[in-house]
């Protein structure tokens, strides 16, 4: 059986005594039947992932002792995925991709055809956390609240590109030039842009267009897709 990697908020180094929460407890004493001197790994986006063994371990209270570093902290590429929420399962699924692919942050994003009005941003949140602890990441993406495209756009960092998934440009070769830099990745809602967010986007220096082929993509993996050719083009993949 492969070791379990669990993501926590607490320093870790050699000899540090880890305190888990009670749900990370009872999974690993009550579902995985770990006991004492089993190991676990650990990671907490700051000091890389751990060794650990259990030191106590109860349904409701486990610690884990960190003997020692497995990898260093591994930092994803300066990208963040923007997207208007679907359905909750198809949401879930663009959370748990982008962490898979390599995001540094995602940012729902309400525009005017978004199908979803609100999020669970605690429940989306875990989510990234699980997925990150799958995969192996040594860090969690942030997800943000859910906020309205205007806004955001407003407030937009000068010096972040925002690659634009625009379905108007269907059939165009779904290619990127490499670039450096912060970097931004927006997917639409399944109804598409309106024509005052497309007009809005279009008249932005920051912003550059993108195709992603001759088909018409679902949001979700118009999401995993467009992840892949940035990182194939200017991320961590190269």
């Amino acid at each position: 059986m492969s070791e379990i990697r669990l993501h926590v908020d607490q320093p870790l180094a050699q000899g540090q005594a880890v305190a888990l929460s009670q749900d990370q407890a009872h999974y690993l004493v009550g579902v995985m039947r770990l006991a004492v001197g089993d190991p676990v790994l650990l990671f907490n986006g700051r000091d890389g992932e751990w060794r650990a063994t259990l030191a106590a371990a109860g349904k409701r209270n486990a610690i884990a002792t960190c003997e020692a570093q497995t990898r260093p902290l591994h930092l994803p590429p300066d990208l963040w995925l923007l997207f208007a929420p679907i359905k909750k399962a198809r949401t879930d699924f663009i959370v748990e991709k982008a962490v898979e692919l390599g995001v540094a942050r995602i940012l729902p994003v309400q525009t005017r055809h978004t199908n979803s009005e609100r999020i669970r941003q605690d429940r989306l949140q875990a989510h990234a956390t699980e997925a990150a602890e799958q995969c192996g990441a040594t860090w969690v993406p942030e997800v943000a609240g859910l906020q309205h495209l205007d806004r955001l756009l407003a407030q937009w960092p000068a010096d972040r590109r925002l690659y634009w998934c625009d379905e108007t440009a269907l059939g165009q070769p779904a290619a990127l030039a490499p670039a450096t830099g912060p970097a931004a990745i927006l997917i639409g809602p399944e109804g598409g842009f309106s024509a005052e967010e497309a007009a809005r986007l279009r008249n932005r220096p920051d912003v550059v267009p993108l195709s992603l082929g001759p088909r018409i993509l679902r949001a979700d993996t118009a999401a995993v897709a467009a992840i892949a050719l940035w990182q194939a083009a200017c991320g961590d993949w190269r």
